[in-house]
Formats: C-alpha cells, structure tokens, sequence
C-alpha cells in the first residue's frame, strides 16, 4: 500500500533560518508549524523531513552535532504527538557529485522506496527553489513556496 506524504524543508519551513544551524539553543521553530503538521496527520498524511546539510562537509559541525540536533527536534515534535515518519539529509557541498543534494531528487527517490510513496499524492513545503525543482523531478507536482 502506497501512502501519501507531506515533505518538509527543514531550515526555513519548519525552523526559523540560522546560518548552519547546529546547536539546539539556536533553534526556533516557525510560529504554526506544530498546528500545520497535526493538520496534515488528521487528513492521514505522513510526514518526511528532506534536507541538505553542508555545514557538515563545509566543516563548521560534524555528522554527530546534526544527530543530536535532529533527534532533539524529533522529541519536540513527539511531544506534540507529531509523527515525523523519516528524515533524509544530504551532508554534501554545493559542489559535489552526489544525487542527494537538492535541487536533485535524490533524496526524494530514497524515501519513495524506503517507504512506499505515492508521489502524485504527495505535497512538499519548502522556502527555496531548489526545493520545488528537486520535488518536481521526483514527481512531485503539488508544492508550497513559502518565505520566511
């Protein structure tokens, strides 16, 4: 069975925007997100974190402060009884050759087959273009530019 997904930017969409963003005592969450999330689990979507990381390969955190950083906003959302299916990060530079750093789709295909999504069903959220573009090549056709 296929599900039906919400895919969520992380830097911008679901916390406020912080150049590399690393420690918890800088993160903010964006006013609504919480509401918007709880919303979407009512309608039976499933929720997917997409995002590229390349502070971690730019060296200003490592792999393990991304971790801790990312299962402590897992608990936040948790508290809320919000269910974050997966989260998918490209750790790559601007640069590189990977397949993962949007706007390729890379990331979007590994939850597709990770998890079974119905990407004509799906949505995602994103506050860059990039985010559109690396959607819409996975085959994403319903999206939301926001700008924070």
């Amino acid at each position: 069975m296929t599900i039906k997904t919400i895919f969520l930017d992380r830097d911008g969409v679901i916390n406020k925007e912080v150049h590399y963003l690393h420690k918890i005592d800088d993160f903010e969450f964006v006013d609504g997100i919480f509401d918007v999330c709880l919303h979407f689990q009512s309608l039976g979507y499933k929720i997917i974190i997409i995002t590229n990381q390349s502070g971690i390969s730019r060296g200003f955190y490592t792999e393990s402060d991304y971790q801790k950083l990312t299962q402590w906003m897992l608990s936040q959302f948790e508290n809320k009884n919000i269910n974050i299916l997966d989260v998918f990060y490209c750790p790559h530079g601007p640069d590189s050759t990977c397949d993962c750093r949007k706007p390729k789709p890379g990331m979007f295909f590994k939850a597709k087959e990770k998890h079974n999504t119905d990407m004509e069903k799906s949505w995602l959220i994103g506050d860059k273009e990039v985010d559109v573009i690396a959607a819409n090549e996975a085959g994403i056709e319903n999206t939301i530019l926001v700008r924070s």
